[in-house]
């Protein structure tokens, strides 16, 4: 069968595309613009990437054309498919019809954490010797990929709450009828999307509704938000991590080691090489979901020291004359404040945190007033204004004072950043985007 796939180098996109490859499909895809990982992945499967959204792409017709969320009506490649009347499926739906029936699905949903508790899940699961497929949201480095098939009934899958298709305006995550389901924590984000929590919080309460009584809830205990949810209604069973009764962390020490319990009781000595308390979190969030299908305690946390992290999350992308540049995801004020937290536990220096506003919320400037605080953490503060953004920076970010660096173009961004590094700084990078290859312009400035 010949797929074509509309927005093929999104995350999810591309998973779907190496996993209907691997599946024996015929596969191509067209996207408007492409960069790694997901790109470098696409190309070594020998997928065939096309730029931009062209009527030609999908001549001669393809089987099915699989619609990425990105695609809107006026994407010309759409409403050829509209007009020519060709098969078209969403992502989430072609992935639930053709992967997911009669598997064990284990999700990862919540605002924060699901890549890298995907990540580890897969992990500890393929430690166990359980060969799962799964479909994360980034590069895995224990697998250098960011989906597969797998070859058992086991089937580990970040789950997102942004929505389906165009057509489809549910949550992707309520087509996965996941058996065993994290849900991290909760917060207030795509903008573009929900008018305001109540809305998430709903589109969680769909999710719940489609666990079955004899699969497992893995929920965050200190979030207020997911109890609000939990109390909509629950017909599962329920494990609780970052709670006294279940889950939950000992003091970590100077290297990042640290005790798990579980109701008080030790299951063992943790080394996880990511730093942060949100990790740690993230890491319980695992093991009590690999331990819902029978992985001993002592297996998931053993698989937690061989953990080697995910691209694009702290990701050191090079160091030049003692200045290290870090890549990160990060794109809500959450996650920007745990992030800069996360590298001040990596050790001494400077951090010189470097955003872009990029992701839709952050443009609309719904979490403008946030922003500042989620800084708090960094010695500069180099932000990406362009005239575009819809708010004014300036006046939203005034909190950060004299350590706020505001600039409107690329190059003098970059050039104040090469003034201001001296040896020993640690410059993070936060985006959800490529950032105009800021990372390897920076290197290449710093190396001249």
């Amino acid at each position: 069968m010949h797929l074509h796939i509309l927005g093929i180098c999104g995350t999810f996109m591309g998973g779907i595309a190496a996993i209907a490859r691997e599946q024996g499909h015929k596969v191509t895809g067209s996207d408007a613009n492409a960069w790694p990982p997901m790109s470098t992945q696409l190309e070594a499967l020998g997928i065939g990437l096309m730029q931009g959204y062209l009527p030609e792409h999908l001549q001669p017709a393809p089987d099915v054309v699989v619609v990425g969320n990105v695609v809107t009506r006026g994407n010309a490649a759409m409403e050829y498919v509209l007009n020519q009347g060709l098969p078209y499926v969403s992502g989430p739906q072609w992935l639930a019809e053709n992967v997911l029936r009669d598997r064990h699905v284990l999700a990862v949903a919540g605002t924060h954490g699901k890549t890298t508790t995907t990540s580890l899940l897969a992990w500890m699961l393929e430690e166990a010797g359980l060969k799962p497929g799964f479909l994360i949201g980034g590069v895995a480095g224990n697998f250098g990929i960011s989906a597969r098939l797998g070859d058992s009934k086991y089937f580990v899958i970040e789950a997102d709450e942004y929505d389906t298709a165009f057509f489809d305006k549910r949550s992707k995550f309520v087509h996965y009828r996941p058996r065993t389901a994290i849900l991290n924590n909760l917060e207030y984000d795509h903008a573009d999307i929900f008018p305001d929590l109540a809305a998430i919080e709903r589109q969680f309460h769909h999710l719940i509704r489609t666990v079955p009584g004899e699969g497992q809830l893995v929920v965050n205990g200190g979030d207020a938000n997911l109890a609000r949810v939990l109390g909509m209604g629950c017909w599962s069973g329920v494990d609780y991590f970052d709670q006294a009764s279940g889950w939950h962390a000992g003091v970590p020490d100077a290297n990042g080691g640290f005790e798990v319990l579980h109701q008080g009781i030790s299951q063992g000595r943790a080394q996880l090489g990511l730093a942060g308390a949100h990790n740690r979190s993230n890491a319980l969030a695992a093991i009590a979901a690999a331990h819902h299908i029978g992985v001993p305690a002592a297996t998931a946390i053993a698989a937690l020291g061989s953990f080697s992290g995910i691209r694009r999350r702290l990701e050191l992308r090079g160091t030049v004359r003692e200045v290290a540049i870090y890549d990160d995801f990060a794109h809500h004020p959450t996650a920007i404040a745990v992030t800069v937290q996360a590298l001040r536990e990596k050790g001494a220096g400077r951090i010189l945190a470097v955003l872009e506003p990029r992701s839709n919320t952050m443009r609309l400037g719904s979490h403008k007033n946030e922003l500042a605080h989620s800084l708090e953490g960094a010695d500069l503060c180099f932000v990406y204004a362009p005239t575009s953004l819809k708010w004014d920076a300036a006046a939203a970010l005034a909190p950060v004072g004299a350590r706020l660096r505001l600039h409107a173009e690329m190059d003098a961004l970059i050039a104040a950043l090469v003034a201001e590094a001296q040896p020993g700084d640690r410059v993070l990078v936060m985006s959800n985007g490529d950032f105009g290859g800021i990372h390897g312009r920076l290197l290449a400035a710093l190396s001249a």
